[in-house]
């Protein structure tokens, strides 16, 4: 086995700050493709310290297989956000291309790389050369100048779990262990009790000091259950949330009827949030106003009041994509609420 690495480590790429542009820490929590979206439009505008903290349960696909195979943290939460970070250069945008490469073989083979992603298998080489998930993703964000940091919420993988109320009433409630089951749940029923294995995980120390020094804290867009909600059961993470200055601000998604969450409203999701953390305070909700309809605004201003939060309302759908934010116009939603 290869020893760990102990030369220096690299530092956090940070461009230079315009006087027009946000010096303000902001730190983003999610996963997947909704962290994503969040960091592309926060990078516009909080380019100095901006750190995203990711969720590290997923077990399905590529990071499933590794984390199987190699016991270690799933690296394709983390992949994304760094890609979301990389600069809009030549530079970035190919390693960009680099990290989300999926391998797959000639016709008639099938491949042990088959439907991995490169930017997997480089994090993981790091991980195993530097020995600390911390500082591998510091040196991947190094190799693709990436414009600030990549936290696991924890070093520890995690999994989750949650009962299934089924749909028809001659069902029996059952409790699913994985996270990536969970995400299609809302096919069978509606999820409660939702938790993470295991309980007494700690949080990254890291991304508890990010939350702690931040002066905006973002939730969401993404999978509601499996990308945001996990902040907010590990319980390290979730004092932190509670206790640091920060305002936060909850980015609501463009559907609220998904595979994991069918039947949903988008006040049932805001209530979601208050269930499991009822001591969270958010200062500020941003809704595409085209996505809550008229006969569900009054419960969705309501949910909102309850967790203390003003609602902005803006258009920052993708104009040729109805379920993808696009980045301008989230960048431009979060530069109003911030500077209000």
């Amino acid at each position: 086995m290869s020893q760990p690495f102990t030369g220096p480590l690299p530092t956090i790429a940070a461009p230079v700050v315009s006087p027009g542009r946000s010096s303000l820490r902001v730190s983003a929590l999610g996963g997947g493709h909704g962290l994503k979206a969040t960091l592309s439009a926060l990078r516009i505008i909080a380019a100095e310290h901006l750190t995203a903290i990711c969720t590290v349960a997923d077990d399905g696909g590529s990071s499933g297989r590794l984390r199987q195979d190699m016991d270690v943290l799933p690296p394709g939460d983390l992949r994304m956000a760094l890609t979301a970070l990389c600069d809009d250069t030549e530079w970035g945008r190919t390693w960009a291309e680099v990290m989300q490469h999926r391998f797959s073989s000639r016709d008639g083979v099938s491949g042990s790389l088959d439907n991995h992603a490169m930017g997997n298998l480089l994090i993981v080489a790091l991980w195993e050369l530097l020995g600390d998930p911390v500082d591998g993703l510091r040196w991947a964000g190094a190799l693709l100048g990436a414009r600030g940091q990549v936290l696991p919420m924890s070093r520890t993988p995690l999994t989750m779990s949650g009962i299934v109320e089924p749909v028809h009433s001659d069902g029996e409630p059952v409790r699913i262990y994985s996270q990536a089951e969970l995400a299609r749940a809302g096919q069978l029923g509606r999820l409660t009790d939702v938790q993470i294995h295991p309980a007494e995980a700690e949080a990254c120390t890291e991304a508890v000091t990010a939350i702690e020094l931040s002066d905006w804290v973002v939730f969401g867009p993404g999978s509601w259950y499996t990308s945001v909600l996990p902040h907010l059961l590990l319980h390290d993470l979730r004092s932190a949330l509670y206790d640091t200055e920060a305002r936060r601000c909850v980015v609501m998604n463009l559907k609220a009827d998904t595979d994991e969450t069918s039947g949903m409203t988008a006040a049932e999701h805001l209530q979601v949030l208050h269930h499991y953390a009822p001591e969270l305070h958010i200062d500020a909700i941003i809704a595409d106003p085209r996505s809550i309809s008229d006969a569900e605004r009054g419960a969705f201003e309501s949910a909102a009041q309850q967790l203390g939060a003003e609602i902005t309302y803006a258009k920052v759908k993708h104009s040729e994509r109805s379920d993808v934010h696009d980045p301008l116009r989230l960048a431009i939603a979060f530069n109003e609420v911030f500077h209000q």
